[in-house]
C-alpha cells in the first residue's frame, strides 16, 4: 500500500470548526471519486471524532485539533484526527454504545458506534492528560 496524497490541517477545539473539518476531508476524498453514500460516511465519521475532540477531550476549554489524512493505491481514505486533551482512562469502555463521560449535555455516547458503522475500520489510541488520536479507514469502491 502506498499514499498517493496527504494532506494535514490544524484548528482550534471551537464547535464551529466541526463542519469546517468534514468539509476539507470530504473534498480531500474527492480525488477517488467517492459515491455520495460514501462522502456522507467519512464526512460524518469526521464530525463525531471532532465533537468527541471538543466535547470530551478538551471539554470545551481551547486546544487544538489535529488532521492527518491519506489516499493509498489501494483506494483507501486514512484519516487520523487527534488531540492534546485529557484523554481516556478506559478506550474499551468509552467504545461501548450509551456511554458518554459528558451525561449533563445530554449526549447518547455513541459517537464510536457511528463511526464504526460508517467505516471500514476504527482505531482509538489514549492515554490520559496527553489526548487520544482516532483513527478512520474507508475504502472507496471502484466505480465500474
Amino acid at each position: 500500500m502506498n499514499v498517493i496524497n496527504e494532506m494535514r490541517l490544524s484548528f482550534l477545539s471551537k464547535s464551529t470548526n466541526e463542519s469546517f473539518a468534514r468539509s476539507v476531508v470530504a473534498a480531500f476524498a474527492l480525488e477517488l471519486d467517492p459515491t455520495i453514500s460514501e462522502l456522507a460516511d467519512i464526512k460524518t465519521a469526521v464530525s463525531e471524532a471532532v465533537t468527541n475532540s471538543i466535547v470530551h477531550g478538551y471539554r470545551r476549554e481551547s486546544g487544538m485539533i489535529y488532521i492527518d489524512a491519506k489516499i493509498t493505491d489501494t483506494r483507501k481514505v486514512i484519516i487520523r484526527i487527534r488531540d492534546k486533551g485529557v484523554g481516556i482512562r478506559d478506550v474499551e469502555q468509552a467504545m461501548q454504545p450509551l456511554f458518554t463521560t459528558a451525561p449533563d449535555e445530554e449526549r447518547a455516547g455513541l459517537g464510536f458506534a457511528v463511526m464504526q458503522s460508517f467505516m471500514d475500520d476504527v482505531k482509538v489510541s489514549s492515554k490520559e492528560n496527553k489526548g487520544t488520536t482516532v483513527t478512520l479507514v474507508k475504502r472507496i469502491v471502484a466505480l465500474r
